[in-house]
């Protein structure tokens, strides 16, 4: 399984890093040379634009394990672009 974090870092100012979106990408198919993957992906809330956490469920299909990890994640984040998000239920509105 890979796990990617993405930190937004504003300014470069290290004191004010924090976590924007994390990703999970795990191979179900047996470590084949041609793989299927299934992508878990998870956004937190974006108060510029008013938008809450959120989370999505894609996969990658017939990847060629021989290619670049770089490779795999592309096509991991072009799918998680266009995956159906379900906004994150905030704990004090249950």
């Amino acid at each position: 399984m890979l796990i990617i974090t993405i930190d937004l870092v504003p300014g470069g100012y290290e004191s004010f890093r924090r976590t924007i979106g994390s990703m999970r990408i795990a191979n179900v198919t047996n470590l084949a040379d041609v793989s299927d993957y299934e992508v878990d992906v998870i956004e937190g809330a974006n108060p510029l634009v008013g938008t809450r956490a959120r989370n999505a469920r894609c996969t990658v299909e017939r990847h060629d394990r021989r290619q670049a990890v770089w490779a795999l994640l592309a096509k991991a984040a072009d799918e998680a672009t266009r995956a159906k998000f379900e906004e994150l239920r905030s704990p004090e509105k249950e």
